[in-house]
């Protein structure tokens, strides 16, 4: 299951891919560089949200670990 960060993040990475084509297509170099650094923030929220899911997956067996002593 994807955390909100994950899913953020991806959306928006996609957003700015078609942003950047939609800009390559109609010749538009400021569009293409918004959707470059749309995709650039995409990916940096959907790498928070795994660190995020690690972090609590970590957590989790660390509990499981303790409570099965």
């Amino acid at each position: 299951m994807m955390n909100k960060n994950q899913v953020k993040g991806t959306v928006k990475d996609i957003a700015g891919k078609v942003q950047e084509e939609a800009g390559k297509l109609v010749g538009n170099k400021e569009q293409q560089a918004k959707g470059l650094q749309k995709q650039v923030e995409g990916k940096a929220e959907k790498h928070f949200g795994d660190v995020k899911e690690f972090v609590k997956d970590a957590k989790e067996a660390v509990k499981d670990a303790v409570h099965k002593r």
